[in-house]
Parts: C-alpha cells; sequence; structure tokens
C-alpha cells in the first residue's frame, strides 16, 4: 500500500513538473499568440523559408523538431531566409552547434542585391566560442554584431546545450541578447555606425545593414548548426 501511494505521488509530481515546465517546443502559448507572436519553424516543415537568391530549402533537414542546416556549407545547402519581410520585431530563437561550427542570423536582408547574405543583413554571431581552433576577435564572437559590435558579458553555454537568442530590431536601435543577457546594443545608420562600417569588414560592401525592412535569414556556413523555436513579434 505504502508503496502504491509512492508510486501514484511520484507520478503526480512528474505530471506536475511536466505542465510547470513550459509548452512543447515549437508552438506558441495563447498568450503569446494574443501578443502577436508567430512561428517561423513549426517543428515539421521548413514552410516559411526559402534559399538565399533562390528557390526551395534544399540541404537543411528538419530531425525531430529541429531544424539543421547541412553541416559542411553554403555548397550544399546554402543560407535561408524567411519568405516574408520585417522591419521592426522581436525575434527568438533556439540553437547549438557542434564542435568548431559557426553560422549566423541574419535581418533585413536584401536579395538580388549581393551573391552573399553576409554583405546584405547584419548578423548575429553563433559560434563554438570555446573550441574554434584559431583565435577569435572580440567582433567574432557569439551574440556579436559580427563585424562591428563585440558583445559584453556573453555566456555561451556548453557545446551540447541550447542558448537562447533574442534580437530586438525598432526603427534604428538593436539589441541582441544571449541567454537572457543583453550584450550588444547600437544605433543603425549612425555617423558612428557609418564609421565603423568603412573602416572595418563591410568598407567594400556598399550594402551592408543599409535596408530598413527584409528577410530574417539563417546561415550554412561550416560546422553542423541546429536550431528550434524560431518565433517572431512585429513591433
Amino acid at each position: 500500500m505504502k508503496n502504491s501511494s509512492l508510486l501514484l505521488a511520484m507520478f503526480v509530481a512528474f505530471i506536475f513538473a511536466s505542465c510547470s515546465t513550459g509548452k512543447s517546443n515549437n508552438t506558441l502559448t495563447k498568450q503569446e499568440i494574443e501578443d502577436g507572436w508567430e512561428l517561423l519553424f513549426d517543428g515539421k516543415t521548413t514552410n516559411n523559408w526559402k534559399t538565399f537568391n533562390g528557390g526551395a530549402v534544399t540541404g537543411w533537414k528538419v530531425i525531430n523538431g529541429e531544424l539543421h542546416n547541412s553541416g559542411v556549407g553554403a555548397d550544399h545547402g546554402g543560407d535561408i531566409v524567411t519568405k516574408k519581410q520585417y522591419t521592426n520585431f522581436e525575434l527568438f530563437l533556439e540553437w547549438k552547434v557542434t564542435p568548431e561550427s559557426n553560422s549566423g542570423v541574419f535581418y533585413h536582408v536584401q536579395e538580388g542585391l549581393t551573391d552573399v547574405i553576409y554583405e546584405s543583413g547584419p548578423e548575429y554571431q553563433l559560434i563554438d566560442d570555446n573550441g574554434w581552433p584559431d583565435n577569435l576577435e572580440a567582433w567574432q564572437r557569439s551574440g556579436a554584431n559580427y563585424g562591428m559590435n563585440a558583445p559584453k558579458n556573453a555566456k555561451v553555454k556548453p557545446i551540447e546545450e541550447w542558448n537562447t537568442t533574442r534580437i530586438i530590431v525598432n526603427g534604428p536601435h538593436v539589441e541582441h541578447w544571449l541567454n537572457g543577457t543583453k550584450v550588444v546594443e547600437y544605433e543603425l545608420w549612425t555617423d558612428q555606425w557609418l564609421q565603423n562600417k568603412a573602416a572595418g569588414k563591410w568598407a567594400d560592401a556598399p550594402d551592408y545593414g543599409m535596408a530598413k525592412t527584409g528577410h530574417i535569414g539563417l546561415q550554412d556556413h561550416g560546422g553542423l548548426t541546429i536550431f528550434r523555436n524560431i518565433k517572431i513579434r512585429e513591433l
């Protein structure tokens, strides 16, 4: 009798814990829907995405509710972008990289202006910070505005754990959040921003960061990067 009661108590506790830890992956709560969130990945298809400067998504795979890039770079999958364009928004996603892998999240991407996605939209960097074989510049680390702004107080999870990313774009104001901490904040198109662009990696990329609206992009750059719970709400 005592064993039966104990098992029942454990079962009830398990159900309660399962309910209290949150919703299933790749779904929205009723409150999120009311707040204007929409899923960019449903855990089953890539219906909201297309290849950058191309057509249907190739190379990427949906495995157990996760979105995997090709794992071997652009020649085998290619960067992908949302079919819809966004101006002011809050984007949330979870991600993890395999050892020595490198990827990124882009916004305000415009197609047809350049052959490579990173010369169009600004990039929130994703990388294996601790296992990368070469020394990383500060602006190359996870959470950075790649090539422009280094992250501050960024703490990346161990390689097998999920990281959370939040990108807020509201007019010229942009914030990068990593695992609950704001790590980058900047203003687009200011004199300082233009000076940083002209003095750095994007000096010869005239279209970089100039659009005020555009697609969200995910990079297939090198090594495997895995995504889930990709959602966005317009501001």
